[in-house]
C-alpha cells in the first residue's frame, strides 16, 4: 500500500538533517506493530511518502497514526513547539499487481529525481540505502549503518513479484504519483 501523510502549513522542511534523523528515529520504534510494516519511505519538504503492509484496514490506520503520533512528538520537540503537526487525513492507495508495485518503488525511492534533485545515489532522505532491488547495486546498505528504520517486505507483491518488471535504476525518474486511494481520518478505520 502507497501511503501520503502531509504536515500541516507553514511548518520548516523535514528534508534537513535534524528533523530528519528524528524521523529514522520515530520510523524505526514504529516500523512494525500489530500487523503493520513499514517498508519504505520517502520524506519531502512538507509530506512523506510510505510503502506499508497492513493485514487489514484497522491495522493499517492504527500503524498510520502510531507513526503520526511519533513523529510529531519528536518535530515538536526539535522545533520547540505543540500541537498538531499532521493534516487530519492521510491518501492510501492500494497496490493490487507487481506493475503497480514497482512504479510506486520507483515514485517512492526516487521521488528526488521528480524534483530534480541529482545524485549517483539514492535520495538520502528515503529508505532507499535499505532496498535491495538496485539494477546496479552498489554495496548501499553496508554504507546505511545501524539498524534500518523500516522492516522487510513479507507479501510476496513487494518481496518480489515487483522484480517481474525490472529492477530500478538510480538514474530513473518516475512517473507521475499513483492515482485512485483513499483519504482517511487520523483515527477512523471506516470508509
Amino acid at each position: 500500500m502507497h501511503v501520503t501523510v502531509r504536515l500541516r502549513r507553514g511548518f520548516p522542511s523535514l528534508r534537513r538533517p535534524r528533523p530528519y534523523s528524528a524521523l529514522m528515529r520515530a520510523f524505526g520504534a514504529g516500523r512494525e506493530r500489530g500487523g503493520f510494516r513499514l517498508v519504505h519511505y520517502s520524506v519531502q519538504s512538507n509530506h512523506m511518502h510510505l510503502l506499508v503492509e497492513a493485514k487489514d484496514r484497522h491495522a493499517l490506520t492504527q500503524g498510520i497514526q502510531g507513526l503520526k503520533v511519533r513523529v510529531a512528538r519528536v518535530l515538536n520537540r526539535i522545533w520547540r513547539r505543540t500541537g498538531p503537526v499532521f493534516a487530519d487525513r492521510f491518501h492510501d492507495r492500494i497496490l493490487r499487481t507487481p506493475r503497480e508495485v514497482r512504479n510506486a518503488l520507483a515514485y517512492v525511492l526516487l521521488n528526488a529525481r521528480r524534483h530534480r534533485i541529482p545524485g549517483p545515489s539514492p535520495d538520502p532522505y528515503s529508505s532507499g540505502h535499505w532496498f535491495d532491488g538496485w539494477r546496479h547495486r552498489r554495496a548501499l546498505a553496508d554504507d546505511a549503518g545501524g539498524i534500518p528504520p523500516v522492516s522487510q517486505p513479507r507479501t510476496w507483491l513487494l518481496a518480489t513479484g515487483w522484480r517481474r518488471h525490472g529492477l530500478l535504476r538510480l538514474e530513473e525518474v518516475p512517473k507521475g504519483a499513483p492515482r485512485g486511494g483513499q483519504r482517511r481520518g487520523a483515527g477512523s478505520g471506516g470508509r
